[in-house]
Protein backbone atom coordinates (compact mmCIF):
# COMPACT_ATOMS: atom_id res chain seq x y z
CA UNK A 1 0.00 0.00 0.00
CA UNK A 2 1.44 3.22 -0.55
CA UNK A 3 2.47 6.20 2.00
CA UNK A 4 -0.10 8.38 0.58
CA UNK A 5 -3.17 5.40 0.49
CA UNK A 6 -1.66 4.37 4.32
CA UNK A 7 -2.14 7.84 5.65
CA UNK A 8 -5.18 8.53 4.53
CA UNK A 9 -6.60 5.19 6.47
CA UNK A 10 -4.82 6.33 9.33
CA UNK A 11 -6.46 9.66 9.19
CA UNK A 12 -10.13 7.54 8.57
CA UNK A 13 -9.40 6.12 11.98
CA UNK A 14 -8.15 8.87 13.63
CA UNK A 15 -11.44 10.99 12.45
CA UNK A 16 -13.89 7.99 13.98
CA UNK A 17 -11.97 8.01 16.87
CA UNK A 18 -12.15 11.37 17.40
CA UNK A 19 -16.07 11.72 17.33
CA UNK A 20 -16.19 8.46 18.89
CA UNK A 21 -14.86 9.01 22.01
CA UNK A 22 -11.46 10.77 23.01
CA UNK A 23 -8.05 9.89 24.84
CA UNK A 24 -7.54 6.60 22.76
CA UNK A 25 -4.67 6.65 20.81
CA UNK A 26 -3.85 4.45 17.28
CA UNK A 27 -0.90 2.14 17.03
CA UNK A 28 -0.24 2.30 13.09
CA UNK A 29 2.39 -0.55 14.07
CA UNK A 30 0.93 -3.08 11.85
CA UNK A 31 1.21 -1.37 8.80
CA UNK A 32 4.69 -2.13 6.74
CA UNK A 33 5.87 -0.95 3.35
CA UNK A 34 8.20 1.15 2.17
CA UNK A 35 8.02 5.44 1.85
CA UNK A 36 8.13 5.44 -2.28
CA UNK A 37 5.62 7.81 -3.85
CA UNK A 38 1.95 7.91 -4.35
CA UNK A 39 -0.69 8.44 -7.32
CA UNK A 40 -1.65 12.25 -7.48
CA UNK A 41 -5.00 11.29 -6.22
CA UNK A 42 -4.16 9.67 -3.45
CA UNK A 43 -2.17 12.85 -2.00
CA UNK A 44 -5.61 15.14 -2.43
CA UNK A 45 -7.45 12.37 -1.06
CA UNK A 46 -5.32 12.30 2.31
CA UNK A 47 -5.03 16.03 2.67
CA UNK A 48 -9.01 16.34 1.77
CA UNK A 49 -9.39 13.68 4.80
CA UNK A 50 -6.73 15.39 6.94
CA UNK A 51 -8.30 18.30 6.55
CA UNK A 52 -12.12 17.25 7.69
CA UNK A 53 -10.41 15.44 10.25
CA UNK A 54 -8.59 18.61 11.35
CA UNK A 55 -12.46 20.75 11.40
CA UNK A 56 -14.10 18.27 13.31
CA UNK A 57 -11.43 19.36 16.07
CA UNK A 58 -11.85 23.29 15.26
CA UNK A 59 -13.55 23.66 18.11
CA UNK A 60 -10.91 21.78 20.38
CA UNK A 61 -7.81 23.71 18.68
CA UNK A 62 -8.26 27.14 19.75
CA UNK A 63 -4.94 27.27 22.11
CA UNK A 64 -1.51 29.38 21.62
CA UNK A 65 0.28 26.36 22.03
CA UNK A 66 -1.76 24.99 19.13
CA UNK A 67 -1.35 28.05 17.17
CA UNK A 68 2.23 28.63 17.83
CA UNK A 69 3.24 25.06 16.91
CA UNK A 70 1.54 25.12 13.67
CA UNK A 71 3.01 28.13 12.87
CA UNK A 72 6.61 26.87 14.08
CA UNK A 73 5.64 23.70 12.07
CA UNK A 74 4.47 24.86 8.64
CA UNK A 75 7.91 27.70 8.71
CA UNK A 76 9.91 24.35 9.04
CA UNK A 77 7.79 22.21 6.03
CA UNK A 78 8.31 25.11 4.26
CA UNK A 79 12.58 25.46 4.81
CA UNK A 80 12.64 21.72 5.01
CA UNK A 81 15.05 21.72 1.99
CA UNK A 82 17.07 23.72 3.73
CA UNK A 83 15.88 27.26 2.21
CA UNK A 84 12.15 29.22 1.42
CA UNK A 85 12.10 31.97 -1.36
CA UNK A 86 9.33 34.32 -1.47
CA UNK A 87 7.32 32.45 -3.53
CA UNK A 88 7.46 29.48 -1.00
CA UNK A 89 6.31 32.21 1.33
CA UNK A 90 3.81 33.55 0.17
CA UNK A 91 2.40 30.21 -1.22
CA UNK A 92 2.37 29.06 2.40
CA UNK A 93 1.10 31.67 4.08
CA UNK A 94 -1.99 31.46 1.20
CA UNK A 95 -2.48 27.74 2.62
CA UNK A 96 -2.34 29.02 6.19
CA UNK A 97 -4.84 32.08 5.59
CA UNK A 98 -7.10 29.30 4.08
CA UNK A 99 -7.07 26.65 6.58
CA UNK A 100 -9.94 26.25 7.84
CA UNK A 101 -9.12 25.42 11.87
CA UNK A 102 -6.02 28.22 11.93
CA UNK A 103 -8.95 30.40 11.10
CA UNK A 104 -9.68 30.28 15.09
CA UNK A 105 -7.19 33.23 15.23
CA UNK A 106 -6.58 36.55 13.97
CA UNK A 107 -4.89 36.36 10.30
CA UNK A 108 -1.72 38.84 11.76
CA UNK A 109 -0.92 36.70 14.50
CA UNK A 110 -0.57 34.09 12.23
CA UNK A 111 1.69 35.78 9.51
CA UNK A 112 4.03 37.18 12.80
CA UNK A 113 4.35 33.78 14.04
CA UNK A 114 5.18 32.56 10.59
CA UNK A 115 7.34 35.13 9.27
CA UNK A 116 9.46 35.14 12.85
CA UNK A 117 9.88 31.17 12.68
CA UNK A 118 10.61 31.90 8.39
CA UNK A 119 13.20 34.45 9.26
CA UNK A 120 14.98 32.39 11.53
CA UNK A 121 15.63 28.91 9.31
CA UNK A 122 16.71 31.66 6.81
CA UNK A 123 19.14 33.27 8.84
CA UNK A 124 20.49 30.09 10.44
CA UNK A 125 19.14 26.77 9.30
CA UNK A 126 19.85 24.65 12.70
CA UNK A 127 19.37 26.88 15.21
CA UNK A 128 16.23 28.36 13.80
CA UNK A 129 15.38 24.65 13.52
CA UNK A 130 16.09 23.76 16.83
CA UNK A 131 14.10 26.78 17.59
CA UNK A 132 10.59 26.26 16.00
CA UNK A 133 10.92 22.00 17.88
CA UNK A 134 11.09 23.99 21.10
CA UNK A 135 7.67 25.71 20.35
CA UNK A 136 6.22 22.76 18.39
CA UNK A 137 7.11 21.03 22.35
CA UNK A 138 4.77 22.92 23.42
CA UNK A 139 2.02 21.37 22.56
CA UNK A 140 3.14 18.18 23.69
CA UNK A 141 0.55 18.07 26.75
CA UNK A 142 -2.12 17.45 25.31
CA UNK A 143 -2.54 14.69 22.76
CA UNK A 144 -5.09 16.18 20.71
CA UNK A 145 -3.03 18.74 19.96
CA UNK A 146 -0.13 17.24 19.37
CA UNK A 147 -1.59 15.15 16.47
CA UNK A 148 -3.09 17.93 15.11
CA UNK A 149 0.18 19.53 14.38
CA UNK A 150 1.58 16.79 12.65
CA UNK A 151 -1.74 16.78 10.80
CA UNK A 152 -1.35 20.63 9.94
CA UNK A 153 2.22 19.34 8.73
CA UNK A 154 0.90 16.71 6.65
CA UNK A 155 -2.00 18.55 5.36
CA UNK A 156 0.55 21.83 4.36
CA UNK A 157 3.21 19.36 2.78
CA UNK A 158 1.07 18.06 0.73
CA UNK A 159 -0.86 20.74 -0.55
CA UNK A 160 1.41 21.36 -3.28
CA UNK A 161 1.06 17.55 -4.58
CA UNK A 162 4.59 16.92 -3.40
CA UNK A 163 5.55 14.76 0.10
CA UNK A 164 9.12 15.21 -0.68
CA UNK A 165 11.50 13.27 1.93
CA UNK A 166 12.98 16.41 3.65
CA UNK A 167 9.48 17.14 4.54
CA UNK A 168 8.81 13.55 5.89
CA UNK A 169 12.14 13.94 7.79
CA UNK A 170 11.25 16.97 9.22
CA UNK A 171 7.64 15.31 10.32
CA UNK A 172 9.63 12.45 12.20
CA UNK A 173 11.12 14.99 13.59
CA UNK A 174 8.67 17.15 14.84
CA UNK A 175 6.80 13.17 16.20
CA UNK A 176 9.42 12.86 18.32
CA UNK A 177 9.44 15.86 19.86
CA UNK A 178 6.26 15.61 20.63
CA UNK A 179 6.39 12.17 22.21
CA UNK A 180 4.40 10.83 19.10
CA UNK A 181 4.97 7.81 16.73
CA UNK A 182 5.92 8.74 13.53
CA UNK A 183 4.36 5.41 12.21
CA UNK A 184 1.22 6.48 13.49
CA UNK A 185 0.97 8.65 10.53
CA UNK A 186 2.58 6.55 8.19
CA UNK A 187 5.95 8.46 8.36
Amino acid sequence: MALFDRLKDQAKNLQQQAQGGRGTTTGGAGHGGSHGGSRGGSRAQLVGVLKTQLGSLKTELKSGAYRDASMAMCALVAAADGHVDAAEIQQMESLILGNDVLQNFPPEQLRTRFHKHVDQLTRNFPQGKAEALQEIAKAAKKPTEARAVIQTGIVIAGADGHFSQAEQSILREACATLNLQPAEFQL
